[in-house]
């Protein structure tokens, strides 16, 4: 399906940033450069540094345009509707430990449709609250065989554009539908300390399953955020 021409700059910047042609706090071409180098009107330009800034790849700066972002925003687990975005769901976080390849746990393994015994590559990281403290610990599991085709999914830093745009870029496999799945358990050890916390810590458990156009699995996330954190909120017509 061929892209609009402000999607086509979009996508040209985000590979440039990617890249490490602009490193974060890096000053982006202005709107006029833009407008120059794609013979379009101003207005295509400000549309697909809008679609960046939604992202949370960008930042506007009073007087001086757009430059990359200092702190990179991610999403805990789930909730990835058509049209959301990780500048509105975002926030920041940090990578724990860096990405391996592991047997997943048997209900990842199911989900990632992988025999057992099979490994995956775990990516996980830490979101967190305004104050710096954690608010949810994701684990990111992506199959074999995409992680082979997307080697930067296995580096410790952060995917500048986001693995899913990486993984779609890379791949041509765009995820097209999702199932996101709640529970509720206790924490482990381990878990609970990541959250500076002792057992039993209650946590709710949020399961995201990302298809491919074929229904084949791109990723599974484990998101687990302590009670006190964790609120659902719904508002829809009835009747």
């Amino acid at each position: 399906m061929p892209t609009l021409k402000y999607e086509q700059i979009a996508d040209s910047l985000r590979q440039r940033i990617a890249e490490g042609e602009f490193p974060p706090g890096a000053l982006l071409p202005s709107g006029r450069d833009l407008c120059e180098q794609w013979k379009v009107s101003r207005a295509t330009a400000i549309k697909a540094y809008e679609i960046l800034r939604n992202d949370g790849l960008i930042a506007a700066r009073q007087g001086q345009g757009f430059r990359v972002t200092e702190t990179p925003l991610a999403r805990p687990a789930g909730n990835r509707r058509s049209g959301s975005t990780r500048l509105s769901g975002g926030r920041p976080f940090r990578r724990l430990g860096s990405p391996a390849l592991e047997e997943p746990p048997p209900q990842i393994a199911e989900l990632l449709e992988l025999p057992l015994g099979t490994t995956a590559l775990r990516r996980d990281r830490l979101v967190l609250l305004d104050d710096g403290s954690p608010m949810t610990l994701v684990s990111a599991w992506f199959p074999g065989d995409l992680a082979e085709a997307c080697p930067r999914l296995a580096q410790t830093g952060p995917i500048a554009e986001g693995t899913t745009r990486y993984v779609t870029r890379t791949t041509g496999r765009a995820p097209v539908r999702a199932v996101d799945v709640i529970r509720v358990r206790l924490a482990t050890g381990t878990e609970a300390r990541v959250f500076g916390e002792e057992p039993p810590l209650a946590v709710a458990v949020d399961l995201h399953v990302a298809y491919d156009g074929e229904d084949r699995p791109l990723v599974v996330e484990e998101g687990l955020t302590p009670s006190a954190h964790w609120e659902r909120r719904d508002n829809y017509p009835m009747g």
